[in-house]
């Protein structure tokens, strides 16, 4: 850890906070063409509510909204022989199979859920999600395999 002033973290959200309202205002201008998710905080606008749902199923839909899942940002894949692994050293490259200015990947416990962009705010890395999976798909894509 390094000595930083003790505002650099209301510094660095600042800065995101900023970089998100121009990427609003941006498609605000620009129209249609990037599915957004409205009120992420909070799920009861994220899902349809189910017909016959009670209060009940809203309280157990509660209990599972701080279980933490692992987020994964996948900028492409490759498969190597070991012999090949072995022989890297410091400034080696390996190719992937993703093409530069290609869509990431973003997964929920491995499973894909949108696709997005890399931005860099305050020299951090964070994804601007350009589409989300729909849950059809997401359903279609878990019956395939």
């Amino acid at each position: 850890m390094t000595d930083r002033d003790p505002n650099a973290a209301s510094t660095v959200d600042d800065e995101w906070a900023t970089a998100l309202a121009e990427q609003t205002a941006g498609e605000a201008a620009a129209g249609a063409g990037v599915t957004t998710v409205e009120g992420a905080g909070d799920a009861s606008q994220l899902f349809p509510r189910l017909s016959g749902a009670t209060s009940d199923a809203r309280n157990d839909i509660d209990m599972i909204l701080d279980i933490p899942v692992q987020l994964t940002v996948e900028l492409g894949r490759t498969r190597i022989p070991i012999k090949h692994i072995l022989q890297l050293a410091q400034g080696s490259v390996i190719e992937l199979d993703a093409l530069a200015g290609e869509p990431m990947d973003v997964l929920v416990n491995g499973c894909l859920i949108a696709q997005g962009e890399v931005v860099v705010v305050n020299d951090k890395f964070g994804i601007r999600l350009t589409d989300i999976v729909t849950p059809n798909e997401r359903v279609r894509r878990l019956n395939r395999g």
